[in-house]
């Protein structure tokens, strides 16, 4: 007890780094013993580490498929960490808080902050039960829709199971599945390729997870206040224009691609096209063999899995509103602006700079980690890019070379997970020194830009 006050004291972007590596470490201590396994053995630290850091971290990547490997108690583990990851783990602190009606302090209402991604304090504690109410009940009634429809495919409580494991995992964009356990490892939603009910309700609670419980929140709210806030406008118009985009974009690129959407009749082609655009959105599950892909159409899912999901959200990458705010600013820069205005509102300077800092620093760390996995793997460039942006968005989407890794390679994507669950901002200012107020200013400097 006395352990925990003395973190809670710590700045709050270093409390969620302790926070998120203290629930994977104990995770992989869980998963590598013999119970957590279906030939009950035990399972290598390396690979138990990867599975925990993918659960928590809501990414999607295995070394070990799901659902063959994992006995149904490591699947349990898997779950809740998938839960703990998604919501956070102060969010579930704060549920246990609530419900031993004890109060939650200063200190705990700015940790939360920098959780939720807020600006303010202000209501703070009403959005987390908000946040709780949504989650569950969203994830309930998707667990429903799943174990009605895979009822027909196997017994009653293996559909219930099913149903839950997979609203849970698709909801919190984790995109982990149990299907590997019919005989086929790593195959993820492939045999619903034309499924319309698995397809939509999946998608379904991956946009709701990627939106952000901000958004939802303030969806719910629009027939009584009958307005939106900005920062839900931003995110409701890039998440709708990046999903279209992708939509067409896999459409025209895979639509007489034989291995992909080629043999598919019209409907399944449309189908499959919003699935694997939407699944960008940090989710990890995929309907058709993206290593089948055409190379033009998996690089444009490497763009589509660095901007991510949304701030607020169980979706990782540099966010929906970092990509609009930095792609409005060049656009306001090109035609001679002085402002950046959004829906008729101007853009305070350090959201702009902020939103320059986010995407430098994870565009260098992304390239970083390429050129590195680049000389410890033997595999092609674009899959190695693949991987990497995979799992810095937490999207969990793969070539098929997460297997295949090395030691070494298992632990960048480690390190990337775990940076792209927190934030590269908030890891930095974890990591580095407490700031301090400059006590003087430089002169001005002028330099030739372009």
């Amino acid at each position: 007890m006395l352990v925990f006050k003395r973190i809670l004291k710590w700045s709050p972007p270093r409390v969620l780094a302790a926070g998120f590596a203290g629930i994977i470490l104990c995770g992989s201590f869980l998963l590598t013993l013999p119970f957590a396994s279906s030939n009950n053995t035990f399972t290598p630290f390396i690979d138990a580490l990867f599975t925990a850091t993918t659960s928590t971290c809501v990414t999607g990547l295995v070394t070990v498929d799901t659902g063959s490997h994992w006995s149904v108690a490591g699947q349990v583990i898997i779950l809740l960490l998938i839960q703990l990851g998604g919501l956070g783990f102060m969010t579930m602190a704060t549920l246990f808080a609530m419900v031993l009606r004890k109060r939650i302090s200063f200190r705990e209402r700015l940790i939360l902050q920098e959780a939720m991604n807020q600006n303010s304090m202000e209501g703070i504690v009403r959005l987390i039960r908000k946040v709780i109410a949504y989650a569950l009940t969203i994830e309930l009634a998707g667990a429903i829709l799943f174990a009605i429809r895979w009822s027909f495919d196997m017994p009653i409580g293996k559909a219930v199971y099913f149903g839950l494991f997979h609203a849970v995992s698709f909801f919190n964009n984790a995109g982990i599945d149990l299907f590997g356990q019919f005989g086929v490892p790593f195959v993820s939603l492939t045999s619903y390729a034309d499924d319309p009910i698995v397809n939509i309700v999946t998608m379904l609670l991956i946009i709701m997870g990627g939106i952000g419980f901000v958004v939802i929140a303030d969806v719910m709210g629009y027939r009584n206040t009958r307005r939106l806030s900005l920062h839900s406008k931003v995110v409701l118009t890039t998440t709708g224009a990046l999903v279209i985009a992708g939509t067409l974009v896999m459409f025209i690129f895979e639509f007489s691609n034989n291995k992909t959407l080629g043999s598919m009749h019209w409907g399944g082609k449309i189908l499959a096209s919003f699935f694997q655009s939407v699944t960008t959105r940090t989710a990890g599950a995929n309907t058709v063999d993206l290593a089948s892909l055409r190379q033009a159409t998996q690089f444009f899912m490497v763009i589509l899995m660095f901007i991510g999901a949304s701030p607020g959200s169980t979706g990782g990458g540099i966010k929906t509103t970092t990509f609009t705010v930095l792609a409005v600013a060049v656009l306001a820069m090109i035609r001679g602006k002085e402002d950046t205005v959004l829906f008729r509102f101007r853009l305070a300077q350090e959201r702009i700079i902020k939103a320059l800092t986010i995407t430098m620093l994870s565009l260098t760390l992304v390239i970083i980690i390429t050129m590195v996995l680049a000389t410890t793997e033997d595999q092609a460039f674009l899959k190695i890019l693949f991987e990497t942006t995979s799992a810095f968005g937490t999207v969990g989407l793969t070539l098929g070379i997460t297997p295949e890794l090395s030691t070494i390679g298992k632990v960048l994507i480690i390190f990337m997970m775990f940076t792209g669950r927190l934030g590269p901002l908030t890891l930095a200012y974890a990591l580095g020194p407490r700031k301090e107020k400059d006590l003087f200013r430089y002169p001005e400097g002028k330099i030739t830009i372009g």
